[in-house]
């Protein structure tokens, strides 16, 4: 009987690998990708931020002028990305990359491919900096992590899929961050 259940457990997995073209590991970790909006995703990283001090209480000095400077920087970089999508006239939501209707290389675009995403980590750690604790330090890189796998590469394949050799000219010229 278990060995029965094994078999049919490798069949359904093979199966459904190949209609997918993914790992039954891809599967599952693809129930993420495009699903949780970047603002939102933001939201609970400084929600967690907030909260997360009494666990790893490790503090540090900073200026509150710094977090005030940072958080500036990372209120331009997205605004700079919002407009220059309004510009364009072309979709801004990060979950249907695929409706995009022009490619935007311009503006802030000519400096990083994320703008928005970018600022949202820059916002990220000027809070760390305003809070003064390590943990809040600690969820930036983890932050920009999620974002690359389960937004910025999806996103990525879209635009490479709608706009081809031009968008694979545009990553070779402009860094993905900074």
């Amino acid at each position: 009987m278990q060995q029965h259940m094994i078999d049919h457990e490798v069949t359904l997995s093979f199966r459904l690998e190949c209609m997918t073209s993914q790992s039954p590991a891809q599967n599952k970790s693809s129930l993420l990708i495009l699903r949780v909006p970047p603002m939102a995703l933001f939201a609970v990283f400084a929600v967690a931020m907030w909260l997360l001090p009494g666990i790893l209480p490790i503090g540090f000095t900073a200026s509150w002028m710094v977090a005030l400077m940072l958080a500036a920087v990372g209120g331009a970089f997205c605004l700079a990305g919002v407009r220059a999508f309004q510009h364009a006239r072309t979709t801004v939501s990060p979950i249907t990359p695929a409706a995009s209707t022009a490619l935007v290389v311009s503006g802030i675009y000519r400096v990083t491919r994320n703008p928005m995403y970018l600022g949202f980590a820059l916002l990220l750690l000027a809070l760390a900096m305003y809070l003064g604790k390590l943990s809040g330090l600690l969820l930036v890189p983890l932050f920009m992590a999620y974002l690359q796998h389960f937004q910025i590469r999806p996103e990525e394949r879209a635009l490479q899929a709608k706009f081809g050799v031009l968008f694979v000219a545009y990553c070779r010229q402009v860094r993905r961050w900074l």
